[in-house]
């Protein structure tokens, strides 16, 4: 129809602009796949090691606002234990210790499915996988981690607090008559729209939402200037997921990770929310077919 032409065109145009929080990609490159998630669950793959510590060590680094005088790297070798942070985490601004929070979370969510889902059995006749409590303790357990496995799951509750409001923050561009899902089957898209909405109405409706009107108050000039640095930090966490050698961690790594810059950048586009016309285009806000899918499964993670 002339309106699914308008959309298509609409988001290729929207996908050239600079508010994206991740790098994402190519769907039209020969080499991209896609990836039933259900039949490829997230869990431990046997993806560990030097390798799978560099990625986590390079994320913390490099991108979680860590002053300059602290050189010792944050991870152990095993990932396990992130050392020394609660002395400079307390010591730099709101937004910066979310945004540690938020990747912390993020860390945090991946080894709990890891450990949910673990390789009980490896034989040549059978593979078995289930839940390996003594890997949850090693990662969350306060005496085993020094105090640090608590911290991380209040950084996990904070991490889902945070997609939570987004959820509720999109609901009007989802809502506008405009809006369908392209399954190829009208009647099945009126019905997972229907789904939709009710999801994201019941998001809504939860009291205790995450008030993130405290980021980036103040000086607009710094505020800008610190938003732009909370978005290139992210991006390149993106880019990092790309380096994870395991097909299997990576894809269920680079979702969360997208999910959640989708997250933000819902977060940061409020106002272009507010103003998205009831009927007709959507220029200033748009959201692409990967970053709706990678909303929802990250929160759904």
């Amino acid at each position: 129809s002339k309106e699914t032409r308008q959309a298509v065109l609409q988001w290729a145009q929207h996908d050239d602009s600079s508010d994206s929080f991740c790098e994402a990609d190519d769907i039209h490159s020969p080499d991209a796949e896609y990836v039933d998630l259900l039949l490829n669950p997230e869990r431990y793959t046997g993806y560990k090691g030097p390798d799978a510590w560099k990625i986590w060590n390079s994320i913390y680094e490099e991108n979680c606002f860590k002053p300059q005088n602290v050189k010792r790297p944050l991870a152990s070798g095993r990932g396990e234990s992130f050392i020394c942070l609660t002395k400079w985490v307390s010591r730099v601004c709101v937004e910066k210790r979310a945004f540690y929070r938020l990747i912390s979370g993020l860390h945090a969510s991946i080894n709990i499915h890891l450990s949910a889902r673990y390789l009980l059995q490896d034989s040549w006749s059978e593979k078995k996988w289930g839940p390996n409590v003594t890997e949850f303790q090693q990662r969350f357990d306060e005496v085993l981690t020094r105090g640090e496995g608590p911290r991380r799951l209040k950084n996990l509750y904070f991490l889902y607090l945070i997609e939570l409001r987004a959820l509720s923050k999109v609901l009007p561009f989802f809502e506008r008559p405009g809006f369908q899902l392209y399954t190829g089957n009208e009647s099945q898209d009126a019905e997972m729209k229907h789904l939709l909405l009710e999801i994201l109405h019941l998001a809504k409706s939860f009291p205790l939402h995450f008030d993130e009107n405290s980021f980036f108050a103040g000086n607009k000039k710094e505020a800008a200037k610190l938003k732009e640095e909370f978005r290139l930090h992210f991006k390149n966490i993106s880019k990092i997921m790309d380096c994870v050698g395991c097909f299997k961690c990576r894809l269920w790594g680079k979702l969360q990770t997208q999910g959640l810059g989708t997250a933000l950048k819902i977060l940061f586009s409020e106002n272009l929310i507010e103003k998205i016309p009831e009927s007709g285009p959507s220029y200033g806000f748009q959201l692409t077919r990967q970053e709706i899918v990678a909303l929802f499964n990250a929160f759904g993670r």
